[in-house]
């Protein structure tokens, strides 16, 4: 079941950083990158030229070049990668499985159980831990700060894509996407029960629990937390549960989980989020037994993410990747098809 011993990641959105800067009424006309060498901390010419090329460095809402002149009351706005806060990340030989990879970034396929960075009560093991050993020789190392190209993270018993930046630009320009939410991803999930609506979409701001820091609570009237969008669709009805698509139009922590649990339809599985328990049918008999078995054949949240569409880097071109669901999600469904079948 889910292991708590770590700490709650934060949300895609804060793995950038912004800056919102307005210009001086008496602000003296001055080139773009040097007011902002001089009012941006720790920032690097090389991180503000990645920054204008990717156009996340804007004035007044539009995307600007190098030599723009900032003018008195200017607005401007930046969104750009932070580096990982761990000075040392030991690089260990763990197999990866990746669909693409070019000079610019990689997708990898994470399995479920493997958590995607160093924290604390999971120090080694993870898929950054993976990606500094296999890219050493890649720009992943720069003055002595590990920058191994996260870009996104999905939970450490949810499978499937993710993008990994190899540049430090690559990592400008798909660090603006996912902040632009301009990036495509779907995930599958197996719920409890059949929702009502074959398609929809989940509105509510999500925020940590006041009773359990570890657990995302959804607040419909935005008096807490961030603003998530989730649209699903009805793949195929199971009777007691179904498998949904989700696609996510923002990346809040446990964004899936806890819209579907808001909703009445909890992940499968999901012991964080009560869907460990039966919760559609009886709660004896041959059907709990097969209940039990499913759970043991698949001891983690029913989630994969499916499918990530994202515009290259370099030839601006977009880019579709898809996964088959793991062979454990692939042998829950199945059963439950086959359960379904013979009652």
């Amino acid at each position: 079941m889910s292991d708590h011993s770590q700490e709650i990641p934060e949300d895609e959105e804060d793995l950038y950083e912004h800056y919102r800067l307005v210009a001086d009424k008496g602000q003296g006309p001055m080139r773009l990158d040097k007011y902002l060498s001089l009012h941006v901390p720790n920032v690097t010419r090389t991180k503000i030229q990645n920054g204008i090329e990717a156009e996340a460095i804007t004035v007044n809402g539009i995307a600007s070049k190098a030599s723009y002149k900032v003018k008195p009351l200017d607005v401007i706005v930046l969104s750009l990668p932070q580096p990982p806060r761990d000075t040392e990340i030991v690089p260990e030989n763990i197999p990866l499985n990746i669909l693409y990879e070019d000079e610019e970034m990689t997708i990898v396929n994470k399995p479920a159980g493997m958590v995607v960075h160093p924290a604390f009560g999971n120090w080694t093991g993870t898929l950054v831990n993976a990606l500094v050993y296999h890219f050493q020789h890649l720009p992943t190392n720069r003055n002595g700060d590990i920058r191994p190209g996260l870009v996104h993270r999905i939970d450490k018993d949810t499978s499937g894509l993710l993008v990994i930046a190899r540049t430090e630009f690559g990592m400008t320009f798909l660090a603006k996407q996912f902040f632009d939410h301009s990036i495509e991803r779907t995930y599958y999930a197996l719920v409890w029960g059949e929702p009502k609506q074959d398609k929809g979409t989940i509105e509510g701001h999500i925020g940590r629990s006041a009773k359990d820091r570890r657990v995302m609570d959804v607040y419909p009237d935005g008096s807490q937390g961030k603003a998530a969008v989730t649209h699903y669709e009805v793949i195929h009805k199971l009777r007691y549960v179904s498998l949904l698509k989700c696609t996510l139009e923002t990346g809040r922590t446990h964004q899936i989980r806890a819209h579907m649990k808001h909703i009445g339809h909890p992940i499968f599985s999901d012991s964080t989020y009560g869907g460990d328990r039966i919760l559609r049918g009886t709660t004896s008999g041959s059907y709990k037994a097969f209940v039990e078995n499913c759970f043991k054949i698949m001891p983690r949240q029913a989630l994969h993410a499916k499918s990530l569409g994202v515009v290259h880097p370099k030839t601006k071109q977009w880019m579709q990747f898809d996964t088959e669901l793991p062979e454990d999600f692939r042998e829950v469904l199945a059963r439950w098809d086959n359960f379904v079948q013979h009652q």
